[in-house]
């Protein structure tokens, strides 16, 4: 039998489009394909950065947390964008937008200084294919992808980030012990 929060919960969440069917996305596992347009229409694959270390970042420009932690990506970026990982050369974010309003997810990546050339979004907000895929229920949310596209960590915040990926720099200590 279903307890009566859970299902109020289900409920709850198709009333409002949540995705309810999605996989479960976890360390170790493949990072499932995301193909998606950028704003010029132009499909960008996420199997198109094998390769590279790459944070896919679930994101809105509506979402006050998201904003909140875009400067800390940035910085991110900006320091990892050029180096060599155990697993990768190379890093770089993958953002996927949770918006359902083109300007607005524009004007927050041109205002949050979001340098890196990898945005996607279908604009449908919380039906959002590639958010049903990853089970996305709350925004913001990430993935750390390795070279060959396998999950490494997941839902990372603030200095989180750059301590991951330090730990990933291929460095002779590095190669010692992983």
């Amino acid at each position: 039998m279903i307890k009566r929060p859970f299902f109020l919960l289900f409920v709850f969440g198709l009333l409002l489009g949540l995705p309810t069917n999605a996989q479960n996305v976890k360390v170790g596992d493949m990072a499932p394909e995301i193909a998606q347009k950028n704003h010029n229409g132009e499909e960008i694959k996420l199997s198109d950065l094998r390769g590279k270390m790459v944070l896919i970042d679930f994101w809105a420009s509506w979402c006050v947390p998201c904003r909140k932690e875009n400067p800390n990506l940035v910085e991110a970026y900006e320091k990892y964008k050029n180096t060599k990982f155990i697993n990768g050369k190379g890093f770089t974010i993958f953002s996927v937008s949770l918006d359902s309003k083109k300007e607005s997810w524009l004007k927050a990546i041109k205002d949050d200084n979001l340098k890196w050339p990898y945005h996607v979004s279908d604009l449908r907000g919380w039906r959002s294919e590639p958010a049903k895929k990853y089970g996305i229920k709350a925004v913001p949310a990430n993935y750390l992808i390795d070279g060959n596209g396998k999950i490494v960590a997941i839902h990372l915040r603030s200095e989180e980030v750059e301590e991951t990926l330090s730990s990933y720099k291929d460095t002779w200590l590095n190669q010692i012990f992983r």
